[in-house]
């Protein structure tokens, strides 16, 4: 069992098609044996790097009142920060605290007749006592699309299918969502759980680690390593959305995050990319001899996977978030039940 990370470049992934075979082939095996790994040679501008890392510690410094008033709870679209402690893995209570940004989009006008899940779209809360935050996470958002498509593509390479394969499903108004994180130390007493063990829904996931370690991978059943924060590098994971695409030729890995000591604490930044709302995955042909190696998507009993994009993220967001879910979301709380 490896006890580190691979580390993948994305300028090799990104060579002329005679000379990037190699890579593209490592590319496709990390992804079905490890399901993460650390990307280097991505190509951002390490002052914007510094730039998101500062904002974000700027943020989590605000007086608690100011944090409130943008409080998830005033967004019926998921969009705003959380205290330590409401946000719900694994019915446990994750130790972090944490801001979400998606998509800066109008809110639709819902018909009695239309899906929950439309009432995802809609704009962000930004907090008036801080108004660098926006401007900053706009630029990082639109740097990180650009990696991250770059790298979908490649996958797609990697897989024998047309470089633009998944371009239908990103669509032209994907569910990208930024999350800033804060982990406080906890004392040994206390649970250790920064969040608890997961997988992600959407394509991609890039995390932007400072220097505190945390993150931690399950590469085999009970076998967790640590992926320890590696300098200007992002670690990247698959999301689900692409494990049902590939009938789990693409790994979604289960990950956790353990809280910090006492008196320390864990920033990261994470983007997600993810697909149209109103997409439906579908499950692509790959080649047989790519085909035969798939092992089938994995998925919890108690949180099932979806092909319908909108619901399974709509699911997701009124698991972890119950108080959003009860103020915004109780009709379809009570469908769910029932």
């Amino acid at each position: 069992m490896a006890s580190t990370l691979p580390v993948l470049d994305l300028a090799l992934l990104e060579l002329p098609d005679a000379e990037q075979a190699q890579y593209l082939a490592e590319l496709r095996e990390t992804a079905r044996d490890v399901g993460f790994f650390y990307l280097v040679n991505h190509g951002i501008n390490p002052q914007l790097l510094k730039n998101v890392q500062s904002i974000t510690r700027a943020f989590f410094a605000l007086p608690d009142e100011e944090k409130q008033r943008v409080s998830m709870i005033h967004s019926p679209h998921f969009r705003g920060y959380n205290r330590a402690g409401v946000e719900y893995t694994r019915e446990q209570r994750d130790q972090r605290e944490q801001f979400d940004i998606g998509a800066e989009r109008a809110a639709l006008t819902l018909q009695p007749d239309d899906p929950a899940w439309k009432q995802l779209q809609g704009p962000n809360l930004w907090p008036q006592a801080l108004p660098q935050l926006r401007p900053v996470i706009h630029a990082w958002q639109q740097a990180m699309t650009d990696v991250a498509l770059r790298l979908l593509r490649a996958f797609a390479k990697s897989l024998s299918l047309p470089p633009d394969a998944f371009d239908a499903l990103y669509g032209t108004h994907p569910n990208e969502h930024v999350k800033l994180i804060r982990y406080p130390g906890q004392d040994a007493a206390a649970s250790q759980q920064g969040v608890g063990a997961h997988k992600d829904s959407g394509f991609l996931t890039f995390l932007l680690q400072d220097d505190q370690p945390g993150l931690q991978v399950e590469v085999a059943p009970d076998q967790w390593i640590d992926a320890l924060p590696k300098p200007g590098a992002f670690v990247v994971n698959i999301g689900e959305l692409l494990e049902i695409a590939t009938n789990g030729y693409l790994r979604a890995t289960v990950h956790r995050v353990v809280s910090p000591p006492a008196k320390q604490q864990r920033i990261s930044i994470a983007f997600f990319l993810g697909a149209q709302l109103d997409a439906e995955v579908p499950l692509y042909q790959l080649p047989p001899q790519l085909a035969a190696e798939a092992r089938g998507p994995t998925s919890d009993p108690s949180n099932p996977l979806l092909r319908e994009v909108g619901w399974n993220y709509l699911k997701g967001r009124l698991r972890s978030h119950r108080d959003v879910a009860q103020r915004y979301y109780a009709d379809t709380l009570i469908s769910v039940k029932s």
